[in-house]
Formats: C-alpha cells, structure tokens, sequence
C-alpha cells in the first residue's frame, strides 16, 4: 500500500479506524493470558530469539530508547497505537514499569511499532516527527485517548487535535504523513515481526529475546526481569 498526502488524509477524513482493517494483514487473537483476562495470546508458547537480530529490524531505527545501555535486561515492546490491549499496558504498567525497573537501571526499554491499520502508521510518523525528546510524550498521549480518536468517525480531526498539544500545524501535519521512506520502513518492520519474530498480536514484548505475547502485568515482567539482575 502506498501512503501520499492525498490519500492519507482523504481516507483518514472519511473513514473510522474499523474500516482501516483491510489496511495491513489481520492478526489473529486467542483469549486467556493467565491474570489477563481477554488479553491477546499466541496460539502456541512463545521461543527466544536472537537477541542480535531483535536489536537491528528492518526497516526501523529504533527512537528515544530508555534506560542504561548496561542493563541487565532488554525491554523490546512491539506495540499498535490502535489496539486496545497496547493501551491498557502503557497507561496502566508501564509507569510502574518506568518507575521500578527503567529509572533504576534494571531495564533497557525499546518501544517499537507495530502497523496494523493506516491510524497507527500515522501517530508512528507525527512521533518520528516530533523528534526523540517529545517521541514517548506524544505515544503515551495517544494511548490515553485511543478511545476517543480511533473511534472518531473523522480521524483526521480528532489526531490532530492531539497533534496540535505537541505544536504540530496543519502544514506540519500534513507534511509528516508524506515521509514514503518511512512508511515502507514501517511495513518492512512489521512484516519482519510477522515472518522472523513469529509475532500473532499485539502488544508482544522480548526480553533478551523471550518472546511474552499478550498485554502483561508488572508482576509477570518483573518475574522475567528479576532473574536476569546481576
């Protein structure tokens, strides 16, 4: 699919996220993480993976990554700006997460998109846009009103409006979803996640390398993150 100026806002002005599903493959979701209840699950368990390979994705510079480049463990999160379950995780655990694990040095945390619909390719380029220090800033404001934007019947204006909070203009807003070169880059790093990384939904978090699918609490991260403290 190809994204321009044109088509971008023209669909995102018309059209709701739900019918954005076509956009990207769909991804299939299996209820009952244990201690999450509806939260999404892999239909089988989860591998570990290079860690080399997980830390140089195609298509994707990982931005504004947190905590020591020493620490024990590494944090890699791939996330949709749209999925509700991506949601719960960063307003719900992830402050605690940042609190107890990456503020103190335990944790390196990467935090890395994953496109399903055209709504998530646009908030991951206006926080390309917006550069590394504001770069979680504006994800964490989306994720706090997902519900109000991805179920707007006009997109265009309700991502603005949230936009705007971060100093975006109509021009500027429009010139960041014309960035082709970013696009593909996000599709390539999908596709990979998919094909390389066996992801099935989101959110999918990797700790050096253990791949955990499905929204979790702190106290299941922690019990991965613990044992790897030195």
């Amino acid at each position: 699919m190809s994204i321009t100026r044109r088509n971008a806002l023209i669909l995102m002005a018309a059209t709701s996220v739900a019918s954005f599903g076509g956009a990207v493959p769909a991804l299939s979701y299996h209820p009952g993480l244990p201690g999450n209840s509806g939260s999404p699950q892999r239909s089988a368990p989860g591998g570990v993976y290079d860690v080399h390979s997980l830390m140089n994705p195609k298509g994707w510079t990982d931005r504004a990554i947190l905590g020591s480049a020493d620490a024990p463990a590494t944090l890699i999160e791939y996330t949709s700006p749209t999925c509700p379950f991506c949601a719960s995780f960063h307003n719900e655990t992830y402050p605690e997460l940042k609190t107890q694990f990456i503020e103190t040095g335990k944790v390196r945390f990467v935090v890395r998109p994953f496109m399903r619909n055209v709504l998530d390719a646009v908030v991951f380029m206006l926080a390309d846009a917006v550069g590394e220090e504001a770069y979680h800033e504006l994800l964490n404001s989306f994720f706090k009103t997902q519900h109000i934007w991805s179920r707007s019947d006009t997109p265009k204006n309700a991502i603005f409006a949230v936009a705007q909070e971060f100093g975006f203009t109509e021009e500027s807003f429009e010139n960041a979803l014309t960035n082709q070169e970013l696009f593909a880059g996000l599709e390539e790093t999908r596709n990979q996640a998919r094909d390389e990384f066996d992801l099935t939904g989101t959110p999918t978090f990797y700790i050096n390398g253990k791949m955990l699918s499905g929204n979790r609490n702190l106290e299941q991260l922690a019990a991965e993150i613990n044992p790897l403290q030195v």
